[in-house]
């Protein structure tokens, strides 16, 4: 952690080791510092130590490799590259991305030209399910319970793509039985960057929202200009790394999920830059239905706020979610500012009291990103937007 009085004076002289014995979310280098810190932190402190409550809870996950992905990782016992290179996925596929030596390597000129999982497919979700999804799917535990996945299994680090979408959706009661969106769902999904190297999984959402046409506008500007408005398809999940399974089938790699045979099937398309800048050639082909915004930094980039001005103008249910419980705090104030009223849901995270509230999503994430600090770990949040949220 670094120290929280870092460049408001004095250079620091030594490692932040001293905590506010308080809220145990911050620390600082030298007393001094945290003094000199105290005329700002006064006003943050309490509601700290109200998020630092929730640690223990964000951490309990269903997964066997929960402790070694949370706990060993903050004590320096794991890295992301030792969990990946366990399990043959370290700068493989579209795992590349999922520590700091893929991300220098990986180039966003190659979005989504890896299809397989690399995992053999008793650990993936390479074919269509068995059943169709369930209503009930609250959690990870029951996802993986629904796709026959054993909870040994690593994939859930990528599928929280595809299933923040659906969880966001459900939210704002969008669901594959909605007559609203008939047998055609339009999301307008911002700002894309590692989930540009790992498109494929995004095919998981024809399971999801079984016989719906899907089209997914990703906007952003980490995505490359010479890929601006390019269209990629996507009618079968990827699969495993086996030869004789049956993914490799085309009939077994898609999924028809209503009795009049429509296949799922899903469209992304790739708009370089900012939403605000973009909306009209967007929407001359698909106005959304909802708008997501996942780990925005809301409060962190100013270049936001004409995006949310915008999406109050047109009325159409929007989700954000940032990366722990104080980012969506300051991103929630950052929104009520700019539309002048407040949110239709509370920030909340995906755990405890608010389960019933945001139980899937990004569940996964709040420890995958995890700080070096033990003490600096928070819940990925939502926020659920601007406009006619539930």
């Amino acid at each position: 952690m670094e120290c929280a009085a870092k460049g408001s004076g004095a250079r620091c002289g030594a490692a932040a080791t001293r905590l506010c014995a308080r809220c145990e979310a911050v620390s600082y280098c030298s007393l001094s510092h945290q003094i000199a810190h105290w005329s700002l932190h006064k006003h943050e402190c309490d509601r700290l130590q109200q998020q630092m409550k929730s640690v223990e809870v964000l951490n309990d996950f269903p997964f066997t490799f929960s402790r070694e992905a949370t706990f060993q990782v903050c004590v320096k016992q794991e890295t992301r590259c030792s969990f990946l290179n366990k399990r043959g996925l370290h700068q493989v596929g579209m795992w590349m991305h999922e520590c700091n030596c893929g991300a220098s390597s990986a180039s966003f000129d190659c979005l989504g030209l890896s299809s397989s999982w690399d995992l053999p497919s008793t650990l993936c979700p390479c074919c269509g399910p068995n059943t169709l999804v369930s209503e009930q799917l609250h959690g990870w535990k029951d996802y993986y319970q629904w796709r026959c996945i054993p909870l040994d299994s690593p994939v859930a680090l990528l599928l929280q793509w595809p299933l923040t979408i659906y969880h966001a959706a459900r939210l704002v009661g969008i669901t594959a039985l909605n007559p609203e969106i008939s047998d055609k769902l339009y999301i307008h999904y911002l700002g894309p960057e590692k989930e540009l190297l790992q498109l494929a999984v995004f095919g998981e959402l024809m399971a999801l929202f079984p016989g719906v046409h899907i089209h997914i506008e990703l906007v952003g500007p980490a995505i490359p200009p010479q890929r601006d408005g390019e269209k990629i398809h996507i009618s079968k999940y990827p699969c495993c790394y086996e030869l004789e399974c049956e993914c490799k089938i085309a009939s077994k790699n898609t999924f028809l999920g209503t009795q009049s045979g429509i296949t799922s099937a899903l469209t992304l398309q790739l708009w370089q830059g900012f939403y605000h800048d973009r909306y009209r050639d967007i929407v001359k082909d698909s106005f959304p239905h909802l708008v997501i915004a996942p780990n925005g930094g809301i409060a962190a980039y100013s270049s936001w706020l004409p995006s949310i001005e915008l999406i109050e103008k047109i009325d159409v249910p929007a989700v954000f979610t940032d990366y722990c419980e104080e980012a969506c705090h300051l991103a929630a104030s950052c929104i009520q500012t700019v539309s002048e009223r407040p949110l239709k849901l509370p920030a909340a995270h995906g755990r405890g009291r608010q389960r019933a509230v945001a139980s899937l999503l990004l569940e996964l994430l709040s420890f995958w990103d995890v700080k070096n600090n033990a003490q600096n770990i928070l819940s990925h949040c939502i926020l659920a937007g601007t406009t006619k949220l539930v």
